[in-house]
């Protein structure tokens, strides 16, 4: 049987996270490991240098001046300020929406905190740097995925959950 002292931080936890600014928190979290992991990888890995980790597992810092899997990579520059804007309109619609969020909608505030955490993540790189620092590389033989980092996972799975919440939530609610 549970303490009271965990019990306390159990229900404390619970509503932190039914609180909708838990998801600018999370955001908050997402940027800085994502900006933290870039930093690491840019200053210790060796540009285009794949260093093992498993047999399908590599870091390999790569620079991405396109949006997901390259797309527009090799379009002439201005790709940068136009997927920048995107990025930007984004994270101010997501932003927008988790102000809007009941305290019940934990699992949506959640996928809205990572998806507005991995897209300031690789905003930030896209308008200071030119192109978003990627560094993780998964790979099966010589099948290859695109390298990609923290905030490209933070958008995924948010996505995910945010679907999975979607289809789940039977009245339109959030768990």
């Amino acid at each position: 049987m549970p303490d009271n002292n965990s019990a306390s931080a159990v229900s404390m936890a619970s509503r932190a996270l039914g609180n909708p600014w838990a998801g600018f928190i999370l955001a908050l979290l997402v940027t800085v490991l994502d900006q933290y992991t870039k930093m690491w990888a840019s200053n210790e890995l060796v540009y285009r240098v794949p260093v093992e980790i498993t047999s399908w597992f590599d870091l390999m810092l790569a620079h991405n001046t396109g949006a997901a899997f390259s797309f527009l990579a090799s379009a002439g520059g201005w790709q940068r300020w136009f997927l920048a804007a995107v990025a930007m309109l984004v994270s101010v619609f997501v932003a927008v929406w988790l102000t809007r969020l009941e305290p019940q909608q934990r699992i949506l505030g959640v996928s809205l905190g990572l998806i507005l955490g991995g897209g300031l993540g690789n905003l930030i790189d896209r308008v200071t740097l030119g192109y978003v620092v990627d560094f993780i590389s998964w790979h099966y033989q010589n099948w290859y995925w695109p390298a990609f980092n923290i905030a490209d996972s933070a958008i995924f799975c948010g996505a995910i959950l945010l679907l999975w919440d979607s289809f789940s939530s039977e009245s339109g609610e959030s768990a």
